[in-house]
């Protein structure tokens, strides 16, 4: 039996009183973004967290425009479940996956009525732990990787890390999980004994690529053959006993993160079944991934015309071992259209365009322009990585890279995902001094302009459904 929240019931019960307070003598409610209950279409949607006095409630909101008004959660939107990452699948539905840790949460979806209210579909489901997602055809796919099979052990009783891939079936409303098969062992995936996680999935003429990164020797992979895979002069990074916490625990025999940390890599599978790979590979970035904590982000990204796009950070700059940080800056290189292989004609040093620094995370805007939230000072070698509080807007083709004005300066976190429309990003701003609120910016020029105001003290992500 599904158990009652009472603390959203009494919301609910806070909003529905609002409402009926909101209407004005006809009846007719307002939110400052088009009447509640008439026919203007309100088809972008804002996943956003409302503060009370002891608690914090998720809530959908839909607005009729991005670029002005206000909305508040008391005269529009539902409650939800809390979501690590809001996911628009087109302009059908919007998951809210729940990173399912111990069972923590469940990915629950949505789409748009005819009148325009948000509706909860039937299904949900417990996704596995997940550290990348992405879409495919008809799916959204998370990943991890995890251990494998018991029964696939070592004599030392070590097991192999296998890919751990989840399917939601957006059209069917079905949920499905890898099966545990040798052929998702992620182990010596790259031909140099060592582990990958995949960070990222990009679709393109109906196969699916995403960057490989390789995370050091597991025990499994560090004791096969003797140590074979142990490069010279590495011995010492070898872990003697358990250690780390959360994201960064690692266990005796381990030599955690990369011995190749100048190379980059790209998967790429002819299917959903996500096995057999084509591998392709560059020595002129680093590895292709974001990283906060457990989670890698995007870096690849196709355009309109197939070309696609590979953005490394260069993030193993941070590693606390001179033998694991990478001597790369951070740079974008290219798969040219209708090809599978890396284009070495092409190459971009962000570094050099952005006095040093490099960038957390990546979205494509379009017209071969990519929002790149920006680190505040470049990485200092076996530092921790510092903020990542600015935006810039990178031209892959022209090779240019402005940073983006007119963000607010009491600005503290930005959003998980931004959304892209006729050559605009609307980004999800949350400030120390008011209410968030999404800010336009011109990949023409890097202006920001402040657009909807949240009543709500925290926004997650924004999108737009069609009924």
């Amino acid at each position: 039996m599904k158990k009652i929240n009472f603390a959203k019931v009494l919301f609910l019960a806070m909003v529905s009183v609002f409402s009926l307070a909101a209407c004005n003598d006809n009846g007719e409610g307002s939110d400052g973004n088009g009447p509640v209950g008439g026919n203007t279409a309100k088809p972008y949607v804002i996943a956003a967290t409302v503060a009370g006095s002891n608690s914090t409630t998720p809530v959908l909101l839909n607005a009729s425009s991005l670029d002005e008004g206000t909305v508040s959660p008391l005269n529009n939107g539902i409650v939800t479940d809390e979501a690590t990452y809001w996911v628009f699948k087109g302009n059908d539905y919007l998951y809210g996956l729940a990173y399912n840790q111990g069972n923590a949460g469940l990915t629950r979806s949505y789409y748009m009525g005819s009148d325009y209210s948000l509706i909860q579909r039937d299904k949900e489901y417990a996704v596995k732990r997940f550290t990348t997602y992405g879409i495919y055809g008809k799916h959204i796919i998370t990943a991890s990787t995890g251990n494998g099979a018991a029964e696939w052990a070592d004599e030392n009783g070590y097991i192999p890390k296998t890919f751990l891939f989840s399917y939601l079936d957006t059209e069917a409303e079905t949920y499905t999980a890898s099966p545990a098969e040798r052929g998702y062992i992620s182990e010596n995936f790259l031909g140099n004994g060592e582990y990958v996680t995949l960070a990222g999935f990009q679709e393109r003429d109906s196969k699916l690529f995403a960057a490989a990164v390789p995370m050091g020797l597991s025990q499994y992979g560090s004791a096969a053959e003797g140590g074979r895979w142990i490069r010279e002069g590495y011995e010492g990074l070898v872990k003697t006993e358990d250690g780390g916490s959360n994201s960064s625990s690692y266990k005796k025999g381990e030599l955690q993160w990369t011995q190749y940390p100048d190379e980059c890599w790209v998967a790429i599978y002819d299917d959903a079944s996500l096995t057999e790979p084509t591998l392709i590979k560059t020595d002129k970035i680093s590895y292709a991934c974001g990283r906060f904590k457990s989670q890698y982000y995007q870096m690849i990204w196709a355009t309109e015309n197939g070309d696609i796009y590979v953005l490394s950070p260069s993030y193993a700059k941070t590693m606390a071992s001179p033998l694991q940080q990478t001597t790369k800056p951070a740079g974008v290189m290219r798969i040219k259209s209708g090809e599978e292989r890396f284009d070495e004609n092409y190459y971009l040093n962000v570094e050099d365009l952005s006095n040093g620094r490099s960038f957390m995370r990546s979205w494509y805007i379009g017209s071969n322009k990519f929002l790149l939230q920006m680190y505040d000072a470049p990485f200092t070698a076996g530092k921790s990585a510092p903020t990542a509080l600015s935006l810039a807007v990178l031209d892959v083709v022209n090779g240019t890279l402005v940073d983006v004005t007119g963000l607010p300066e009491t600005l503290s976190a930005l959003g998980k995902a931004p959304y892209m429309e006729n050559g605009y990003a609307y980004m999800p701003v949350t400030v120390t001094d008011g209410y968030p609120a999404m800010y336009k910016i011109d990949a023409a020029t890097g202006e920001a302009v402040k657009g909807l105001v949240v009543e709500a003290s925290a926004l997650n992500g924004v999108g737009k459904l069609m009924p």
